[in-house]
């Protein structure tokens, strides 16, 4: 840490040209999760940036927002509640916690029953396919929990359902299901695995329930797939995931458990604190945390509803089928690998036209200076065009010297007052414009040709006549690789 302070202005410099040097969000595919977010919403998450999401009893709004949220997510993977019922759920900063928070309560849940029919509980296991995420190995080294991971095996990239349900045992907590696998987002046959365990559990007596890890693909299931059976609708499915951030077009920190019921969540992992004002319950792994991410969650639901999401991530397959065709050209693209028996839902399904072209992302496009302005130019055929020039070498705004500015702490020349009296000069006579004829069009000509040699001759000879004057002119020439032309820019220095 410093010894002293310096200014702000500096402060901030220092850091802004540190932070040059980072990648641009906007151009990173590979981030998982929203880049960019509409300005009416930047505005207001700044303006609740500075507000403590875990004191409920001071903004009560943003609770009821997170209630809201919660709601309408439980409803959209179709949980069982009542007209009058509300949804069980909590707000976490992304879907790891989510995944520790359902983790946990499906440990607690085995160890009571295990306690309740007097055998040990103390090496509890889990079932996952070996394309998890990583956060489900730190659940795993955290909480002490054995993970078995489901091999998988060429041409088939995520967790068969048959092997998962032949590795349960009776100290298994769970099945963990991913709807949207991180190697190549290919869903996992949740019903598949539903039905198969339905048998297992009544050939055993065990209830093994099911969780779907749905941080990319909960956003995108019930939008896209709606006939496709993966959430509460299947029996098991005790809890799901999603990840806000990702398609849920929030900026990153934002997350979302939703629990079937209030008797799949143990109360005993439920807190309830009153030093901030009244009773809050909670039940997260941290404590403080903004609530723009909440509020940012909020805006987005209501701001596009379930048509505009619809229409939103409709796009999804043809952007992707358009960057695999325009990458497919500098190298092999690994599509998506559709196991046996397995329905043509998922987050990158085959089949499916293209809704829309995208450019090559591998290969920026080129770019144009444009008046010294710089952007990104389409790709179009080129045309190569001869630049526009002026009779006299330069362009009409740029004829004219520039006035000298005032220097700053010298004494201002004060203008001298008008006479109160004044000689009214003669009215100038009209001049009236006459009609250019045959030599006076030639003339011009000869004028323009000599103005034209000179400045072949003398190319610093730029500013002459009455306009002369000391400033120096730089000509910038730039090729437009995209348009095949010529642009020419002017700086005046």
């Amino acid at each position: 840490m410093p010894e002293n302070s310096i200014p702000k202005e500096a402060a901030y410099q220092i850091i802004n040209d540190e932070l040059m040097l980072d990648g641009n969000p906007r151009l990173n595919l590979a981030s998982f999760v929203t880049t960019w977010m509409e300005p009416e919403c930047n505005k207001l998450m700044m303006d609740s940036i500075n507000k403590n999401y875990v004191d409920m009893d001071e903004y009560p709004v943003t609770t009821e927002l997170q209630n809201r949220c919660v709601n309408m997510i439980a409803h959209l993977f179709n949980a069982p509640l009542g007209e009058t019922e509300t949804a069980v759920g909590v707000g976490t900063v992304g879907s790891s916690e989510a995944i520790m928070l359902a983790g946990l309560a499906f440990k607690r849940r085995w160890q009571n029953k295990m306690k309740a029919a007097g055998k040990p509980c103390d090496k509890p296991n889990i079932v996952t396919g070996a394309n998890v995420q990583v956060c489900w190995e730190k659940f795993a080294r955290y909480f002490e929990v054995e993970l078995k991971e489901v091999k998988l095996s060429e041409g088939y990239y995520v967790m068969d359902p048959e092997k998962a349900v032949e590795m349960v045992d009776e100290n298994t907590i769970c099945v963990a299901a991913i709807l949207g696998s991180t190697l190549n987002g290919e869903f996992e046959d949740v019903k598949m695995l539903n039905d198969l365990l339905v048998k297992k559990n009544e050939e055993t007596g065990w209830d093994t329930p099911i969780h779907v890890d749905a941080a990319s693909g909960g956003f995108i299931a019930p939008f896209l797939y709606p006939e496709l059976e993966w959430d509460f609708r299947l029996p098991l499915v005790k809890s799901i995931n999603v990840s806000g951030h990702k398609y849920g077009l929030v900026y990153a920190g934002i997350g979302w458990c939703i629990w079937r019921s209030k008797e799949d969540l143990p109360d005993e992992l439920i807190f309830h604190i009153n030093y901030l004002g009244a009773d809050q319950p909670t039940f997260t792994l941290n404590f403080s945390k903004g609530s723009s991410q909440v509020i940012a969650q909020y805006y987005q639901l209501i701001r596009l509803g379930f048509a505009g999401v619809q229409e939103h991530h409709g796009q999804l397959p043809g952007e992707r089928d358009g960057a695999q065709g325009g990458a497919g050209a500098h190298g092999p693209v690994q599509h998506r690998v559709q196991g046996p028996g397995r329905p043509a839902g998922g987050l990158l399904p085959q089949g499916q036209q293209p809704a829309r072209r995208v450019r090559d992302l591998r290969v920026p496009p080129p770019l144009r200076l444009d008046r010294a302005r710089l952007h990104h130019a389409p790709r179009r055929a080129a045309r190569h065009r001869a630049p526009r020039r002026h009779p006299r070498g330069l362009q009409p705004h740029l004829r004219r010297a520039p006035r000298h500015r005032h220097r700053e702490g010298a004494p201002r020349a004060r203008r001298p007052p008008v006479p109160q009296q004044r000689a009214r000069p003669a009215a100038p006579q009209r001049r009236h414009r006459q009609r250019e004829g045959p030599g006076q069009a030639a003339r011009g000509g000869v004028r323009l040709e000599e103005g034209r040699r000179r400045q072949e001759e003398d190319p610093g000879r730029l500013l002459s006549g009455r306009h002369a004057c000391t400033s120096h002119l730089l000509l910038v020439f730039a090729d437009d690789i995209a348009a095949g032309g010529s642009l020419w820019l002017y700086f005046l220095i």
